[in-house]
């Protein structure tokens, strides 16, 4: 097979050319430039050691290497929906964006074309059902990346690759000091790429400004403080309210009048919630559950599902039901078994099989 490596110069996405190597594929080695814009144009994430990494890999293995400029295509379709999502008060998921628009979406469009399959360093799996591919968990349950990709579409999980979804990060580390990769030791990247070494409340402040509102106690009403912009919080955020008696906790935001409602620690009900509708229900591979079309009776579908609201390695037991909402449409409900915490719009759900296993759909949450 033809093969495309997407390859950023960290441990998981090295180890993924050795192993192809290992099974008699000559990937060809691509990294993809993506930047935040400024004035003056698109600045780099940190690139040079990544690129120095990445090119060693290639010639380590005897592999062709191409870097790929995909900075419009990031601005465009991550960096502006980031922006666009916090000034409406949502909590965005610029990784899930990432996946599916630039990693599988505007790299196949520009060079995936000419290859059979793209691989990546996800702790992911694939799993073909009956002629189906699926996207599937990681066997490492602390790494497993499936949340991340799930709003790819069928065209893309059929293409993907994840070969070291079937391996402990211990295992990817250990094959990459055997291997002797200058990436064996790299810490894992954190936070988003397009800012940088910008501080990500820097960030938005470049691009939506500050105005000063009031921080509300939610059960009495009592003004505890100032904020500068609600776009610098998220619900279930503790960090960054600078308010004595805590803990505190954002548990929701008044986006018309800039007002930030915190409760206390010991108050849970307010911080936990078992209901959560999903907009824009999405599935990856196919509808395995036979849903029933937009219109007709939806009182009696449903089905119990494993689900995850953010990246965790837990799943929550949930029911999954179909209904009809005067301001939405169509939404998908999930009734969940236990309390979650931090339930925040703009987020996604994925939805899993019950096993646990496939990952079936994903939805956004309103």
């Amino acid at each position: 097979m033809n093969i495309a490596a997407l390859v950023s110069g960290g441990v998981d996405s090295s180890v993924v050319v050795h192993l192809l190597k290992e099974q008699g594929i000559d990937p060809t080695i691509f990294y993809i430039r993506i930047g935040m814009e400024d004035e003056e144009g698109y600045i780099d994430c940190p690139a040079e050691e990544d690129i120095e990494i990445t090119s060693f890999i290639a010639k380590k293995y005897g592999c062709r290497f191409e870097e790929v400029n995909l900075h419009k295509e990031y601005w465009d379709n991550v960096v502006s929906y980031t922006i666009e999502s916090v000034h409406k008060g949502l909590t965005p998921n610029p990784d899930v964006m990432c996946n599916r628009m630039i990693k599988f979406g505007a790299f196949d469009d520009k060079c995936g074309k000419d290859f059979d399959r793209i691989a990546t360093g996800h702790y992911a799996t694939s799993e073909e059902v009956e002629g189906t591919v699926f996207l599937a968990t990681a066997k490492d349950p602390l790494k497993d990346q499936t949340d991340f990709l799930t709003q790819l579409t069928y065209p893309q999980i059929a293409k993907a690759m994840f070969p070291i979804g079937h391996l402990m990060k211990s295992e990817v580390r250990q094959i990459a000091h055997d291997a002797h990769l200058p990436s064996a030791d790299r810490k894992d990247s954190q936070g988003i790429c397009f800012l940088g070494k910008i501080n990500y409340n820097d960030f938005l402040r470049r691009y939506l400004g500050e105005k000063e509102g009031k921080i509300v106690e939610l059960e009495t009403g009592k003004i505890l403080g100032t904020h500068k912009g609600y776009w610098f919080h998220t619900i279930g955020q503790r960090k960054g309210l600078f308010l004595s008696g805590g803990p505190w906790f954002v548990v929701k935001k008044d986006i018309e009048e800039n007002v930030l409602y915190v409760s206390q620690g010991y108050t849970p009900e307010a911080q936990y919630g078992r209901e959560i509708n999903l907009l824009g229900f999405h599935y990856l591979s196919a509808d395995i559950w036979n849903t029933p079309v937009d219109g007709s009776p939806v009182d009696d579908w449903s089905v119990d599902v494993k689900f995850k609201i953010r990246h965790t390695p837990d799943f929550a037991q949930g029911h999954l039901t179909r209904v009809n909402d005067p301001v939405y449409g169509t939404l998908f409900h999930l009734s969940s078994d236990t309390k979650i915490q931090g339930i925040a719009s703009g987020q996604y759900a994925t939805i899993y099989d019950n096993d646990a296993h496939l990952v079936v759909a994903s939805g956004m949450i309103v």
